[in-house]
């Protein structure tokens, strides 16, 4: 089976940056760019250069930066974006000039009001412009799945003829189908005489939610490149995937006969997170190869099957995307042998019995909560079989707390029959409750998170708090539980709680 290398043209930076919400500064576009030159991407279309000043910029900067891919900017078919964006990639070693004109009817004559030849013309000139900057150009026929077919061969084979090296067909308003998509590329290539000097390349938009899915048929067809996002960002549903696109080559060679892409994979996880997290815009759970849920397991079945052997229901290695490993969810589907392997993670080494006697309450436990949570095996394991001693034990509180006084807890702990007494200020009752039990216990946490909820109901219900602290001492997250009906009493105990489970690392 003979290889066949497919170049990788991501548009996160352009294409991307256009979906609603997700506007990036200079500085982060370059973290971005240099991250996707890290993940081995070949092509970094890095903005729009004509849009505004701010793009121009971050191409720029991108350009005299980012070393290794080629750098592109994107152009409408006019003097003025063609010479914009060949001043801004003007620095960068490798560069493309990628312009653009629609080509469809609806575009034609109601957006662009042209004739149809004028646009061949416009699609030349272009071109022939951009060849002024680099000899890398690219030409797109936007809206080229709802355009006619032969009037696309005639427009590819003109911008050819001009200089263009790649050539896009792009479904700009995701319409195309997989099997209609696969038909439109071998048309091209069939009936363009001299598309030999150029790649095809397709850009995929996920409006019926194919986009990944047209992408690869194009490839089957014969299509060298692939233009998509990290995470499957861009306009209204978004691109192709690049981690779905590059994954699915990798995993199922064989289909693709033999096509590869030279993305360093192990990258992939690293860099939807940054994208994420710069861009604000958070990833699904059931996100494939990204989601939270895409190497995890809860269904008790799966969870045997991949405790035995991992290939059972995992069709790929979570290592191979930058994953550590793959996570066995606790939850209501899930089994005994799932259980027990996360207890014996935990250091719980338990006999058939006492997995019996947790699973029990386990399931009793699933029916009240989604997930089930390292901290809550924990507590029902010891909690069951009084595993964790409580080193400290509260005897009594009593907290000052008012608009014109300062909040004052004073907390009396017990620890092996001695009796120990202490008092502290702070922001509010809780703060000051907080502050009086590492005073007095030497332990000190981080709080991450507070929650409070009523587990009985009227005027006298009892509130449990939950909390997670982080003890850097142990560079552990540790959660604690307390309830009463008062709730500073509560807090304490929580906090207490989590305490006493800090002390057994020490």
């Amino acid at each position: 089976m003979s290889e066949r290398k497919i170049l990788i043209f991501d548009t996160t930076l352009r294409d991307g940056e256009q979906s609603p919400g997700a506007s990036l500064h200079t500085q982060e576009k370059l973290l971005i760019a240099h991250q996707l030159a890290t993940l081995g991407v070949d092509v970094i279309e890095a903005g729009f250069a004509a849009a505004s000043p701010g793009d121009f910029d971050a191409i720029n900067q991108v350009a005299k930066e980012v070393k290794g891919p080629v750098i592109a900017s994107l152009a409408r078919a006019t003097k003025r974006d063609v010479e914009k964006a060949g001043e801004a990639i003007a620095p960068a070693e490798r560069k493309r000039l990628h312009t653009f004109i629609a080509t469809s009817p609806v575009h034609v004559e109601k957006k662009l009001r042209m004739n149809y030849d004028a646009v061949i013309d416009a699609a030349v000139n272009a071109v022939k412009l951009a060849r002024n900057y680099t000899d890398d150009v690219e030409f797109s026929a936007e809206d080229a799945t709802r355009s006619d077919w032969d009037y696309l061969c005639n427009i590819c084979e003109k911008v050819i003829n001009a200089g263009a090296t790649t050539i896009n067909i792009p479904d700009t308003v995701g319409y195309t189908t997989p099997q209609e998509y696969y038909e439109l590329i071998t048309y091209l290539k069939n009936k363009i005489p001299n598309i030999d000097k150029a790649i095809i390349s397709v850009h995929c938009h996920n409006d019926l939610g194919m986009a990944t899915a047209n992408s690869l048929s194009a490839v089957l067809a014969g299509a060298g490149q692939v233009e998509c996002t990290i995470n499957g960002l861009g306009e209204r549903a978004g691109n192709a995937s690049l981690e779905e696109v590059v994954m699915a080559l990798k995993t199922r060679a064989d289909f693709y006969k033999g096509c590869y892409t030279d993305i360093n994979t192990k990258e992939i996880y690293k860099t939807s997170r940054l994208v994420s997290k710069l861009t604000g815009l958070h990833i699904q759970r059931n996100k494939a190869i990204v989601g939270e849920n895409a190497f995890a397991h809860e269904a008790g079945i799966h969870q045997d099957g991949v405790i035995k052997e991992k290939s059972t229901y995992e069709i790929m290695k979570p290592q191979d995307v930058g994953i550590d490993v793959s996570r066995l969810v606790l939850g209501k589907h899930s089994g005994k042998h799932g259980l027990d392997k996360r207890l014996k993670e935990l250091g719980y080494n338990l006999d058939k019995d006492q997995i019996n006697s947790v699973f029990e309450q386990f399931k009793t436990l699933c029916d009240k909560k989604k997930e089930i949570y390292d901290e809550d095996l924990r507590a029902l394991v010891e909690d069951k079989f009084k595993i964790v001693p409580q080193i400290y034990e509260l005897v009594s509180l009593q907290v000052v707390s008012g608009t014109n006084t300062s909040p004052t807890a004073t907390i009396k702990l017990t620890k092996n029959g001695e009796i120990f007494e202490d008092a502290a200020l702070g922001d509010g009752p809780v703060d000051a409750t907080y502050k009086a039990l590492e005073r007095l216990t030497y332990v000190k946490g981080k709080l991450k998170s507070y929650d409070i909820k009523a587990i009985t109901e009227g005027k006298d219900a009892i509130g449990e708090v939950i909390v997670k602290v982080y003890f850097e001492d142990i560079d552990k997250t540790i959660l604690g539980r307390g309830s009463a009906t008062d709730i500073v009493e509560a807090s304490a105990k929580a906090y207490l709680d989590a305490i006493n489970k800090a002390l057994m690392y020490m």
